[in-house]
């Protein structure tokens, strides 16, 4: 919906429909916490089970040592992309359409971080010896290992989660400041606590602008050196499919594919819940539906690229693991490839599957299940078809795994809905301050819209 519809909308209206989930909670949100809150406590009934029996309980076994726990760990990692990397770019690029998303997509980023990064723990084996992800200092030369990939993700995690909370929270600060000026009791204590003084006067307001820039320009290179570190992680193995030169611009791409993805299925849910058809237009729905297109292209040039290469080298021991694709592997293969690009780029190139948020959802789920099914071919066939014959193995998880899988699943579900029911869900004073600043002009038979812009920010210095 345009800018000049909704500038006609009473503030105070706006305000009450854009903090509608932060409304006291109701039995349908009590029921929907605690079916969640059940499925973490049964997968971490069974971690706790995994961790005292053994790692037998799973599916892994020789050569297949890494199975859908690291699989997921990069699935995980790769949706945490959603959030940040792209609020940072829309924030940087001063995208117009930008405001009602921000929020949401910064709170993906930050939960999918947290469930994310558990995996390597729980992979561990002897998850008591957690310390040996951490990097401090010690005399005894043997652990942490430097040259290992654990440690380089428990380090690229950490500061990752560290920048995306503070990038999180920072732009929270003028949301939280509304917020303890229209609430009372426990909320405005709570709410003043986190507002920190914000006030909204002329210097705060500057300041806030631009400390959020350098956040934005910091935490791009953060976020891209997090999903190369995680390639890395496989490309430093001299494993069969594994060894290749463009595995960390390779997983960034796929890591921004799925997060847009995860973007669209976020928002549409949050649309839906919360009744916010009037901010999060099919404006937003159609620039996400843009950038998954122009994604899915990339993706596909990156899978093909991979694939050339393999196939012009002819290495026997590479070979036989792109060839497990035909075989044991095929229906991995074919969601894979369908998922990803057969079906979701030419239903994008059309622009009523854009603008219709159902279809774009469907894409999106569609794509979700893509890259999942590619991290997991990643990960397996290329141990499963190491180097020797007489060592080929076929892998598939336990119970014990699935369980734990679904509860990360609802762990993340679970602190979504926290967080919503807490915090506002859409970035108010953006929304506001874009509402301020837009308005709609008609140009020959169309109507554009176009933006006010400060003073000094024109032609010549001049507004």
């Amino acid at each position: 919906m345009s800018g000049d519809h909704l500038s006609r909308v009473d503030p105070e209206e706006l305000y009450r429909d854009l903090s509608r989930s932060n409304l006291p909670p109701t039995k349908r949100w009590y029921l929907v916490a605690g079916l969640l809150l059940l499925v973490v406590l049964w997968g971490t009934g069974c971690f706790v089970y995994m961790m005292k029996t053994g790692m037998w309980v799973t599916g892994l076994n020789r050569p297949v040592m890494w199975g859908v726990f690291i699989a997921t760990f990069v699935f995980w990692i790769g949706l945490s992309h959603s959030g940040t990397l792209i609020s940072a770019i829309l924030r940087l690029t001063n995208a117009t359409w930008r405001a009602p998303i921000l929020r949401g997509a910064e709170a993906m980023t930050a939960f999918t971080l947290m469930v994310g990064g558990l995996f390597p723990l729980i992979h561990i084996g002897r998850n008591w010896r957690f310390y040996y992800m951490i990097p401090y200092p010690n005399s005894r030369e043997l652990w942490p290992n430097l040259r290992s990939p654990l440690m380089w993700d428990a380090v690229a995690i950490n500061t990752y989660l560290l920048g995306s909370l503070t990038f999180l929270y920072f732009g929270m600060i003028p949301d939280l400041a509304i917020a303890r000026d229209r609430s009372t009791g426990w909320r405005k204590r709570f709410y003043s606590a986190l507002a920190l003084g914000f006030r909204g006067s002329h210097s705060e307001w500057r300041r806030y602008h631009i400390a959020s820039t350098l956040f934005a320009i910091l935490i791009i290179p953060v976020a891209v050196s997090v999903h190369s570190i995680v390639g890395w992680d496989f490309a430093m193995a001299k494993v069969p499919g594994w060894h290749s030169t463009i595995f960390a611009p390779y997983f960034v791409t796929g890591a921004i594919f799925s997060g847009i993805a995860g973007v669209v299925l976020v928002m549409a849910a949050l649309r839906k819940a919360y009744r916010l058809e009037r901010v999060l237009t099919t404006v937003q729905f159609e620039n996400l539906g843009k950038l998954l297109c122009v994604m899915s292209l990339l993706w596909g040039y990156f899978y093909f690229a991979e694939f050339l290469t393999v196939w012009y080298n002819r290495n026997p021991e590479e070979w036989e693991v792109f060839r497990s694709y035909g075989g044991h592997y095929l229906p991995l293969w074919l969601s894979m490839v369908v998922c990803n690009f057969v079906i979701p780029f030419p239903m994008l190139c059309m622009r009523r599957v854009r603008r219709s948020v159902p279809a774009l959802c469907f894409v999106s789920f569609l794509v979700v299940i893509g890259m999942y099914a590619e991290r997991i071919l990643i990960v397996v066939p290329s141990l499963a078809r190491r180097n020797d014959p007489f060592i080929w193995n076929n892998y598939f998880p336990s119970w014990v795994e699935l369980s734990i899988l679904a509860a990360a699943l609802a762990m993340f579900l679970l602190l979504y809905i926290v967080f919503a029911k807490l915090f506002p869900i859409v970035a108010v004073s953006d929304v506001q301050e874009r509402l301020f600043q837009a308005t709609d002009r008609a140009v020959g038979r169309t109507t554009v819209e176009t933006i006010a812009r400060p003073e000094g920010h024109g032609e010549g210095g001049h507004g």
